[in-house]
C-alpha cells in the first residue's frame, strides 16, 4: 500500500524544518547557558540538552536512514511539500524564525546579556557568565555552520557531530580558557591573592586530552 502523499509532505515538512527549529534551540542554549553559570554550567543541564537537540534536528535525514539500515521501512521525502497550507506554514515559519529570532530577536538578547554583565560587574559579582552568553548569542550565525560543517552525511552522523564538538571544545576552547586562567593567576598574584587554583586550572584545562586517555586506559 503506497504511503499517503499527506504523510510524506508531514515528513518532507518535518525536514525542511529542521534547519530552522535548529536555530531556536540553539539560541535557547545561549540563554540556558547564562542561567547556569556560563563558566560551571552543568553537563546534563538545559544547555547540553538544548545542544543535543541542535546535533538531532541538523542530522536528523541521517539518523533515519541509519533506522533504515537496521530494517524499519522509512518512507523517503518527496523532495518538496505539495500541500500548499503546509507550503504556507513552512515558509511562515523560516521567515519568522530568520527574520525575526535570528536577525532581530538574538541580538537584542545579546544586548541584554552585555547590559547584565555590567549591572553584574557594578553589584561586584563576575560578570563572565553574562559574557559568555552574550558571546554564544552574538555568534549564533557562525556556530550554526560550524555545526553544519560537521555533518558528515553518513548514518553515524549525529555522533560524528557530536565527537567533532567535543574536539573543538577541547582543541580551541581549553586553551583559551587556559589561558585565561594564566592571566587570572598574574592578576591574582600581582593584588596578593590566591592564585594556586587558577594555575591548577589551566593545566586541567591543557591536559584534557591526556586526562580522557588516562582513564580510558584505566577502565580497559
Amino acid at each position: 500500500m503506497p504511503v499517503p502523499q499527506f504523510l510524506l509532505d508531514l515528513l518532507q515538512l518535518l525536514f525542511d524544518l529542521a534547519v530552522p527549529a535548529a536555530f531556536c534551540t540553539l539560541a535557547a542554549a545561549g540563554v540556558s547557558l547564562r542561567h547556569e553559570g556560563g563558566v560551571n554550567f552543568h553537563v546534563n543541564g538545559r544547555t547540553g540538552k538544548w545542544i543535543l537537540w541542535t546535533v538531532i534536528l541538523l542530522t536528523l535525514p541521517q539518523l533515519l536512514q541509519w533506522i533504515a539500515a537496521q530494517g524499519i521501512t522509512v518512507p523517503s521525502a518527496s523532495g518538496s511539500v505539495g500541500t500548499s497550507w503546509l507550503a504556507n506554514m513552512e515558509t511562515v515559519f523560516t521567515n519568522f524564525v530568520n527574520q525575526i529570532v535570528v536577525a532581530k530577536l538574538v541580538p537584542i538578547l545579546a544586548g541584554y546579556f552585555v547590559l547584565k554583565a555590567t549591572l553584574d560587574g557594578a553589584a561586584g559579582e563576575s560578570p563572565l557568565g553574562s559574557i559568555l552568553a552574550a558571546l554564544f548569542l552574538m555568534s549564533l550565525s557562525a556556530t550554526m555552520q560550524l555545526f553544519e560543517g560537521w555533518n558528515s552525511g553518513g548514518e553515524y552522523a549525529m555522533t560524528d557531530m557530536l565527537g567533532s564538538f567535543w574536539n573543538y571544545i577541547v582543541g580551541r576552547i581549553m586553551p583559551a580558557a587556559a589561558g585565561l586562567a594564566c592571566v587570572g593567576a598574574v592578576i591574582n598574584y600581582v593584588r596578593h591573592r590566591p592564585c594556586a587554583r587558577l594555575i591548577f586550572s589551566a593545566i586541567a584545562f591543557l591536559s584534557v586530552t591526556g586526562l580522557l586517555k588516562l582513564f580510558q586506559a584505566m577502565a580497559a
